[in-house]
Parts: C-alpha cells; structure tokens; sequence
C-alpha cells in the first residue's frame, strides 16, 4: 500500500501570531522533505490558508493544502477541527466556545473534532485539564463524541504522546499526527501516512470517520516556546485560560444584553 505523508497539525506566521514561518516557506519545507500534503491548524484562525491565493498557490495540486483550525474551548484545552467546503460556521470565529457546545457546531455542519496533545499541558490540552477530573464519566462520554485523536504531536514528549495513542486505542478512534510546528525548523517533524488519497476536506473528513488506520510518527522538536520558557511557560498557559473565560464572560453579557433589548416593551 502507498501512504501519503501529511503533516496534520502546522501553524503559520499568517495565521497564528506565535509563528514565525509563512504559509509558502512551511510548503517548500515540506515538499524538499518528501510530503505530499499538509493541514494548516492555526490558533482560532483560517488567514493562513486564505493567504494562499494571495500567493497564488494551488492549494489542491501535487501539494495538497487542506484547511483546519486548532481551536481554544472554554475549559477544556485545543481541540483540532476539519470542515468540508463552504462557508464557516460564525461561532468557529470566536474562541472561548464550551467543548460541548463546539461539538455540536462542527458535527452539525459536517465537521469532525478532536483533542490536540490530548495529555501535554494544563488548560491546552483536553486530558491535563483539571476540570475534566471532577466527572469521569463527564469525561468518557466526551471522548465518545471525538471523531479522532491526535497520537503524535512533535512538540510533545514521548510519553504524553504515548498516553494519547492509550487512550485513542481504549476508545477505538482514529489517530493524526503532525508537527505542531510554529518554526521553519520544526516543519514536519511529525506527520499521518493516509492509507488513501486525500485531495479535498471531504476527502479527509471521510477518510477519517471511515475508521482506516493511520499510521503516525515523527521525532520530538525540543526546542518549541514551552521547552525554552521552563516554569515560565505556566504563565503563559493560565494567561490563555483565562482570557478564555473572560472572552465567554463578555460574549454571554453581549447575548443577556441583546435578549433584554428585545424583550423591552
């Protein structure tokens, strides 16, 4: 069988404010490394693949550029999300969303959702994140509703990665693999071999929720802001959190405002 190498999980200076490689340098990285394709994952944007055109970059020729999004919950850590064609649904614009509320957006509009570094770091990823372990079984069916899971993330050590791949395998869901890459170094350290061709977000989407086995791998980037940055980066990652809440604090003033508004007499 031949595999197509995908990295599934890649940030760009376009895109994500934490980047510092464009979209055309990630590509030509990852072409000279012999991929055959990537998912660009920016922190709750879509400006990286959209840059494309302002390029003029095919996003669907021999290098394939599919469209997804590393989305920051409310509570519960980034999640990885791929939508099919067409228009983006509003709320994917706003980050700060509850994990089950964005579940059911993506699934109604024909997405899939899954957990991003399922087990790396405190309020970023989804099994770290204290909230989840005050309900277990608040857990479980949670992890149910993942249409798959990410196995390998570069930036991640080798046994929060192994921990993810324990889980995917409990629950029976597939797996993705990529980079998490934010520098030039960092491109295509992690990647998914697709058992299939994968030329559109259909494609993927399908592939995914067909359940075939993707096969993951890569080598561990220890040079990523959270290795740099030692005790330091926990400020960083409760900043993230909460500006999350107060992101939903002021989102659900606007919505009690708007509703008073209306009901006047």
């Amino acid at each position: 069988m031949e595999y197509i190498k995908f990295d599934m999980h890649a940030h760009t200076a376009e895109g994500s404010p934490d980047s510092s490689v464009s979209i055309r340098e990630y590509i030509d990285i990852l072409k000279k490394k012999g991929f055959g394709g990537m998912m660009v994952t920016d922190h709750n944007s879509y400006k990286g693949h959209e840059s494309l055109n302002d390029y003029g970059i095919d996003s669907s020729g021999d290098f394939v550029v599919l469209k997804g999004l590393e989305y920051d919950t409310l509570s519960s850590g980034h999640m990885l999300i791929v939508m099919p064609d067409g228009p983006i649904p509003k709320g994917l614009y706003h980050r700060g969303l509850p994990l089950g509320r964005l579940i059911e957006l993506v699934h109604s509009n024909g997405g899939i959702i899954g957990p991003a570094h399922m087990c790396g770091e405190p309020f970023l990823s989804f099994y770290s994140t204290g909230f989840w372990f005050k309900d277990l079984q608040k857990k479980q069916n949670i992890i149910e509703k993942f249409d798959f899971i990410e196995g390998y993330n570069a930036c991640e050590e080798d046994r929060t990665n192994q921990y993810a791949r324990m889980i995917a395998q409990k629950y029976d869901k597939p797996m993705t693999g990529g980079s998490d890459g934010h520098r030039a170094d960092s491109a295509g350290l992690g990647y998914a071999l697709l058992p299939k061709s994968v030329r559109t977000q259909q494609d993927l989407i399908d592939l995914i929720r067909s359940g075939e086995k993707i096969r993951i791998g890569g080598h561990f980037y220890g040079k990523s802001t959270k290795e740099k940055l030692g005790r330091a980066n926990h400020l960083l990652v409760y900043g993230f959190f909460y500006y999350n809440k107060a992101v939903n604090l002021v989102r659900q003033t606007q919505r009690f405002l708007r509703r008073t508004k209306n009901t006047d007499v």
